[in-house]
């Protein structure tokens, strides 16, 4: 039996291979409770997006379960510069060497910027950041990633937000077979049975934000990617039948009681 072995990114271990998102959703309230259903590694937050200063009662971040981990991302960036000063701001802001850095290429599809992607991890690496970058699912992108000092390589499923899962798993595929460090798959999840069949694949984790937060019950849709996420695992780990052309029958054909004559 294979064993399994835990999560850890930069030497930390966490508790799920789910990590996910806090925008998108209609109110706070909903975010919350979806947050608690998925008990989730982590929790992505987009520093660009949130007023980092506001400690009231009603804001943001009292709605975050106490304790849960946070990721802060560069979403919004379309340039290394500025993907680099938005992770100082979150390192200053929330006392963190954690980044998910994304910097964005193109606004219409949100593909990311390779190259843009590539310097701003070599400069943050550097500066002691543990860089958590969202890419494309190119093979040898991943390989440059992974030898400027990224902690994870993140490639995604599909297009930010569309929902329509690993539209080809191909490239995820060679890009596990090289990489030392975790692979996430990031972006493009739609549904439970997406999130169980990257797991399949043998990624270490699945980031996601759109699929709960748009949901109809964002809360429910959590648990059900939490427990996908952990059935894809143990499918993995168990280590799934061969494929086969024609069928094969699923009882034994020795040993059969002889029919009795009519």
């Amino acid at each position: 039996m294979q064993e399994d072995t835990p999560f850890i990114i930069a030497g930390k271990t966490y508790k799920s291979r789910l990590i996910l998102g806090t925008g998108k959703y209609k109110t706070l309230e909903l975010m919350k409770q979806a947050l608690v259903a998925a008990d989730p590694a982590m929790v992505t937050v987009a520093v660009r997006r949130v007023d980092m200063a506001d400690k009231s009662s009603q804001s943001f971040w009292k709605f975050l379960p106490e304790g849960l981990p946070i990721l802060p991302n560069t979403a919004g960036c379309y340039t290394a510069e500025d993907a680099i000063r938005t992770a100082h701001l979150a390192r200053e802001a929330l006392e963190t060497n954690l980044v998910k850095v994304e910097v964005i290429g193109d606004p219409k599809t949100l593909f990311p910027d390779v190259q843009a992607t590539l310097e701003a991890t070599r400069v943050l690496v550097k500066e002691g950041f543990t860089v958590l970058p969202y890419t494309s699912d190119d093979p040898i992108i991943a390989r440059r990633l992974e030898e400027a000092g990224a902690a994870t390589i993140m490639p995604l499923a599909a297009p930010i937000g569309s929902g329509r899962g690993i539209l080809n798993p191909l490239p995820v595929q060679f890009i596990l077979e090289q990489s030392k460090v975790p692979v996430i798959v990031d972006a493009g999840v739609g549904t439970a049975s997406d999130a169980a069949f990257a797991m399949e694949l043998g990624v270490a984790g699945v980031l996601m934000n759109t699929a709960v937060a748009e949901a109809k019950d964002p809360a429910r849709m959590a648990l059900a990617m939490k427990l996908a996420v952990e059935a894809g695992r143990l499918a993995y780990l168990a280590e799934r039948m061969p494929k086969k052309f024609y069928a094969s029958a699923s009882s034994p054909t020795t040993g059969l009681i002889p029919s009795t004559p009519h």
